[in-house]
């Protein structure tokens, strides 16, 4: 189980994954095919139930043609 404060930096990343995902107009369902990752994957991170791992965080930021760095812009 993770901490309010974990819970909270989790909610975090996903709304950020969210917002990015959003601004170029993709699905949970196009974005997961992108990062060849299963949609339901995709949702439980934009809730921030998921740890993300890092290779998956470069296969989101690739799919949104970003730089990881971009999408890990959030105030902690």
């Amino acid at each position: 189980m993770y901490s309010k404060s974990e819970k909270a930096y989790l909610e975090q990343i996903g709304n950020r994954i969210r917002e990015l995902r959003m601004e170029v107009d993709l699905s949970q369902e196009k974005l997961a095919f992108a990062c060849n990752l299963d949609r339901t994957y995709i949702g439980s991170v934009e809730r921030g139930e998921r740890n993300i791992s890092v290779i998956n965080l470069r296969k989101i930021s690739k799919a949104l043609k970003i730089k990881v760095y971009v999408l890990l812009n959030i105030e902690e």
